[in-house]
């Protein structure tokens, strides 16, 4: 759940360590730290906080500004961490980097053996500074370099992590060879940039996208040994060959751009990026679905006799939704399960089953374990994905790649919607194939995707007023969300979006469970927030909704298609969207629901982008 950089170049490392934590520190802020080799000794700098603290402190010291190197062209190497604490509490002491003598290490995971290693190591005399996990590598690894490894960092580094027990990226540097970092991994991301003259390390890729397009993706079990004119990569000793890949990410787009923040920002490229999931993959004239990456033959669709989705967060959301999509299209029957759950149980998974799995980064640790599973009971596997030679990219048989670009803030939104339209185009592909859609049904399937970016816009432009909305409700102490069909996840969405980053309570039920105990809750003060169109029978049992939560004093924000006399009488504020065809209401409706969260946020004083205790990517349990 942290974020790592490094580097290996002529210039001053520093300057270079911190741009990319910057762009990291969605990973973690609890704390943040950079050390370099010089003159025979590492130079840490540490702060706890966010990453601002860091800083302040080397600015104090003069070592933010890039300049000339010292050692007039010589090689120049460091490392860097922005931490989500888990082992130890947030503080200066526990922040990375973590040095025992001769050893500095950077870490991102768990090593779930700490304890017993550390009773180990005291033995032999090791002296611990902090209470991470992360210093037991260090030592470790330095004990390994003067016994067993003669010396040699490789050596070392291999000798140690056959020890450890769990989930690690570590970044290692030497006093002894200072020309080189090695790197080791297992079961959490890191990726090498390749330049002219410059090697960089990375957690994620938009790190150091600034300087490089070109990247070699570690996998699982492998060690890089990382010098200036070379990386060699190998698993169980032996060397490991693989092209690096070229991503087409510009690093504008990790920038604000000129909004507020990088959750505004996203919210209002929903439009383009929706147009680049679908842009390409769809032949308007004959109302079909093209889906390059997903290798699966019609003969391999029509047997399916089951569908499996897992993930988690947000992305469970838009599995929830891509499951009415396949039910409804493709008259396939499909189950949503959170990975967490999905991967402790029995599942009854087999060669029939397509198995789906949702992640925005690729890198989910839970979502990725049940994806590993579902391969091991034969399961078809299929990943909807936003990022490109991602781990669970990497894993599964066929990859629906969203297209949303780099997502920085850490309530996601641009994702949301990509997942979604993704989830659309697969149903569609696999009702085609299994011969169930008319060609009829296909073709306005496809020109109503063609009409989505439009909607999403008009829909944007309702953010002034739900700015008015959210200030008007912002103090409140609790929201309910209410949804009917494919619009109940998008209630849990809403509700989701809300007490991620406004720290209000939060909850999202089907609109038909609320006598099953959320009525309980309303009263004067609840704001009640109601999803739902003009779509048949689910309007009239809103309404009947609507009427039960208006008689209990409670006040209703309705997100609708229009507003009706009979809504405007029971309603405290509506949002009408306009005419939206059915199956396309989840993505046009979220928008008002992202943005009423970003609002009250805003209003509530609170951190928009890194709301507190959490981070972007879960790659740990």
């Amino acid at each position: 759940m942290c974020g790592i950089v490094g580097y290996i170049g002529p210039k001053q490392a520093i300057p270079i360590l911190i741009s990319g934590l910057e762009k990291l520190e969605y990973r973690g802020y609890d704390s943040a730290g950079v050390a370099m080799i010089s003159k025979g000794s590492f130079d840490v700098f540490r702060a706890e906080g966010k990453l601002q603290n860091l800083k302040n402190v080397l600015k104090e010291e003069g070592r933010l500004e890039q300049s000339p190197s010292e050692k007039g062209g010589a090689l120049n190497i460091g490392i860097g961490h922005t931490r989500w604490a888990t082992h130890g509490r947030p503080s200066e002491t526990n922040a990375h980097p973590h040095v025992a003598e001769k050893i500095c290490v950077v870490h991102n995971g768990i090593i779930e053996n700490y304890a017993a290693l550390r009773d180990r190591l005291e033995a032999q005399g090791c002296v611990f500074q902090s209470e991470t996990d992360t210093e037991i590598a260090a030592h470790l690894i330095n004990s390994h370099l003067s016994t067993t490894a003669g010396g040699d960092l490789l050596l070392a580094v291999r000798a140690a992590v056959d020890e450890f027990v769990g989930s690690y990226a570590i970044v290692v540097a030497s006093l002894d060879e200072p020309e080189r970092l090695v790197i080791a991994r297992n079961a959490t991301p890191v990726i090498i940039g390749l330049s002219e003259g410059e090697v960089f390390v990375a957690s994620d890729i938009p790190a150091v996208l600034e300087h490089t397009k070109r990247f070699q993706v570690m996998e699982d079990g492998e060690i890089a040994d990382v010098r200036i004119d070379k990386v060699s990569l190998e698993a169980d000793g032996k060397p490991v060959t693989r092209e690096p890949i070229t991503v087409k990410w510009d690093p504008i787009t990790a920038e604000k751009g000129g909004y507020r923040h990088f959750m505004l920002k996203e919210i209002h490229e929903q439009p383009h990026v929706v147009t680049e999931t679908f842009r390409g993959r769809i032949k308007q004239e004959e109302g079909g679905v093209f889906l390059d990456d997903v290798n699966l033959s019609d003969e391999e669709l029509k047997h399916i006799k089951r569908v499996c989705i897992v993930a988690c967060g947000t992305a469970w959301h838009a599995a929830l939704v891509t499951k009415f999509y396949i039910e409804e299209l493709a008259k396939i029957p499909v189950e949503v399960d959170y990975g967490s759950e999905f991967r402790y149980r029995t599942p009854l998974v087999d060669k029939d089953t397509l198995f789906i799995v949702v992640s925005q980064s690729g890198e989910t640790a839970d979502t990725l374990g049940s994806l590993n599973l579902a391969r091991e009971l034969g399961a078809k596997t299929l990943a909807i994905c936003n990022v490109v030679g991602s781990t669970i990219a990497r894993r599964a048989e066929n990859v629906l790649y969203t297209h949303a670009g780099p997502e920085i803030s850490v309530a996601s939104t641009k994702a949301f919607s990509t997942q979604l339209t993704a989830g659309y185009l697969l149903a569609l592909r696999i009702a085609a194939a299994r011969g169930v859609l008319s060609e009829e049904k296909g073709k306005q399937c496809i020109e109503d995707l063609m009409s989505l970016p439009s909607m999403i816009s008009e829909a944007l432009k309702h953010s002034r007023q739900i700015e008015r909305i959210a200030k008007k409700y912002g103090k409140s102490d609790g929201f309910l969300y209410l949804g009917r069909g494919l619009l109940y996840p998008i209630a849990l969405e809403g509700a989701l979006k809300l007490k991620e980053i406004s720290y209000i309570h939060a909850e999202g039920y089907p609109a038909g469970e609320m006598k099953h105990g959320p009525i309980a809750l309303i009263n004067e003060d609840l704001p009640v927030v109601v999803v739902f169109g003009r779509d048949g029978v689910n309007y009239e049992k809103a309404m009947s909704n609507l009427i039960e939560v208006e008689s209990r004093g409670g006040r209703i924000i309705a997100v609708t298609d229009h507003e009706t006399s009979e809504l405007k009488n029971l309603a405290w504020e509506t949002i009408a969207l306009g005419d939206v065809p059915p199956l396309l209401m989840p993505m046009v409706f979220s928008i008002p629901l992202q943005l009423l969260a970003y609002h009250v946020a805003v209003y509530r004083g609170t951190d928009v982008d890194q709301p507190r205790n959490l981070a972007k990517s879960v790659t740990v349990e």
